[in-house]
């Protein structure tokens, strides 16, 4: 992506938080323009006051939503690898997703619960709720974003096992289709370790209790 590509948005917060976007100039236009086309197509006017820059909005907030793409899950995990003799479980659990299905490009909303058992590396541990949100940022299915994540661990620390769990609530169920408001889905995936029944069963156990 060119400098020349890009622009740097500043957004004062109420709190007084600064908030700085970096769009890709290109592709906001060209979503935009796509954008237009569809409020064309569902009965509505884009010249109308209140949709006049609901292109560009929708364009940059896709953006947003999809950054997932610019990101290297593996370099995220190898910039706080650590050597370290410690070999019990590792877990960050509850950690937010959201996420876009790419069926119909409607959010899924969830938590997942990421464990390993270190084989003499450990990694900081906002490194794996970072590697989450790099492959949800992106268009997905919820059973391919459990696999990728678990893979990426596996293959970038070589643990001795990894553990995943995603239960997510799906808008294409809950807004359109089926309509039913209350249904979770729930995937899982494990290596190693986690395989044996007597290790997947206290990681279970402790996805699903509170200690605080």
């Amino acid at each position: 992506m060119n400098e020349i590509n890009k622009e740097m948005i500043k957004e004062n917060t109420m709190d007084g938080y600064e908030k700085h976007d970096v769009y890709n100039l290109n592709l906001i236009n060209d979503i935009a323009e796509a954008y237009k086309k569809v409020i064309v197509a569902v009965g509505e006017d884009p010249q109308r006051e209140g949709l006049l820059k609901t292109p560009e909005r929708v364009a940059k907030a896709l953006q947003f939503l999809t950054h997932g793409y610019d990101l290297n899950p593996e370099d995220i995990l190898m910039s706080a690898r650590f050597k370290e003799d410690y070999r019990q479980m590792v877990l960050v659990k509850d950690i937010e997703i959201y996420s876009l299905c790419e069926h119909h490009m409607l959010p899924f909303i969830g938590k997942a619960h990421v464990a390993y058992i270190p084989n003499g590396y450990i990694v900081g541990l906002s490194k794996l709720p970072r590697v989450v949100d790099a492959y949800a940022r992106r268009l997905q299915v919820q059973e391919r974003l459990t696999t990728q994540i678990k893979n990426c661990i596996q293959d970038t620390l070589n643990p001795l096992g990894v553990a995943v769990v995603i239960e997510a609530h799906h808008l294409c169920m809950q807004m359109r289709g089926i309509q039913k408001q209350n249904s979770v889905s729930t995937t899982s995936d494990f290596t190693g370790a986690f395989l044996t029944e007597k290790t997947r069963a206290e990681f279970m156990h402790l996805i699903g209790i509170k200690l605080h």
